[in-house]
């Protein structure tokens, strides 16, 4: 596990995978592209999710009467909610905090996000060269949904609950040939699935801490993608 996310004592750790997701990721392309699929992660990659999911997790303190630290919370975005909420509440507890945070998210996490710079030109990017778009995310999938809906950025497949290097199975089953992403979980999903993996960073981990867990190149953020995807298609 990463230096962002140390492991809680208490916590039993997270299945890689939901069976929603691994059915969702086992799906192959119905078609081959003319150009790259390229995989892009969500939360601090395309979105920047963190005043929604403050404002989520200020909502579900208030509720429990649990002191959680919402700062500290957004600060390392990019591990699937129940690693977060082990540090907050007990083992038997998760599940249902889980359950209530989901239900509390779309009242109170989709309005305040916004799109990251780059983003929607990113995966314009990839359609004009005639690829396939993917978001794999460690988010719950309908709430990844509800994002890109109203933000109006559109990929052609959207996988949720894969972390680091379970988002591999969907990388692989779709054919990917990149996966963007701002966290080292990102880069071992991509190594793990033989793609090239772009960083950016705008997340949590700094270039520094991306190009040692293996990034193949390392991005400030998206805006400067569609020069290097014009430069990685030439070959």
């Amino acid at each position: 596990m990463d230096s962002h996310v140390p492991s809680p004592a208490t916590a039993a750790a997270p299945p890689l995978a939901t069976a929603a997701a691994s059915a969702r990721a086992a799906e192959p392309a119905s078609s081959t592209p003319a150009g790259p699929t390229v995989g892009f992660d969500l939360d601090m990659t395309l979105i920047d999710s963190r005043p929604g999911i403050h404002a989520t997790w200020r909502r579900l303190a208030a509720e429990t009467g649990v002191p959680i630290d919402a700062d500290l919370v957004v600060s390392r975005l990019g591990p699937p909610l129940v690693q977060e909420m082990a540090y907050w509440f007990p083992e038997e507890e998760i599940p249902a905090m889980a359950e209530r945070y989901r239900a509390l998210y779309p009242d109170y996490a989709i309005e305040p996000t916004t799109a990251l710079p780059g983003a929607r030109e990113a995966l314009d990017a990839v359609r004009a060269a005639g690829g396939r778009t993917m978001v794999v995310t460690a988010k719950h999938g309908p709430s990844a949904r509800l994002h890109l809906d109203h933000l109006g950025l559109d990929p052609d497949v959207l996988v949720g609950e894969l972390w680091a290097e379970g988002k591999a199975e969907a990388l692989t089953a779709h054919g990917a040939t990149v996966y963007v992403g701002d966290h080292v979980g990102d880069v071992r999903g991509a190594r793990m699935a033989g793609a090239s993996s772009v960083a950016v960073a705008t997340g949590p981990c700094d270039e520094g801490e991306l190009t040692e867990a293996g990034a193949d190149v390392v991005l400030p953020d998206l805006t400067a993608f569609p020069s290097w995807l014009a430069e990685f298609t030439r070959g």
